[in-house]
């Protein structure tokens, strides 16, 4: 497999996982573009469910479609809480909050930010 390959399947999963959250009424959905800033993934999508039961079921359902329908078992954290849940299928992490939380850690804007790193100097 080569990285035309990797970027096709990790577009494909992106495209699945948008369409999950979407059908399980998540709101607010951002999808932010990893490539070339971490090696922790190509993309990461933050989302919000209006409350810990919906933000479980979300995480959840998306959890089983990643293992049904790529044979992937996501690493799945904080489900048991449902106020933040991190979903790491390897291409794509996914973040699902309840809204008062997700105001309070702002995870999307420290991500988003198109400018270098600060370079501390010697």
């Amino acid at each position: 497999m080569n990285a035309s390959d990797d970027t096709a399947t990790s577009d494909a999963l992106l495209a699945s996982i948008l369409t999950q959250l979407n059908d399980d009424k998540a709101e607010d959905i951002v999808q932010i573009d990893l490539r070339g800033k971490t090696a922790i993934g190509d993309y990461m999508v933050v989302c919000t469910g209006r409350s810990t039961r919906q933000v479980s079921s979300i995480a959840e359902k998306l959890a089983q479609m990643v293992k049904d329908d790529y044979g992937r078992t996501p690493k799945v954290e904080g489900k048991d809480t449902g106020d933040w849940v991190l979903i790491d299928t390897g291409d794509v992490i996914v973040h699902v909050f309840r809204p008062e939380v997700r105001e309070f850690y702002q995870l999307e804007k420290m991500w988003m930010t198109t400018e270098a790193p600060a370079v501390m100097p010697h």
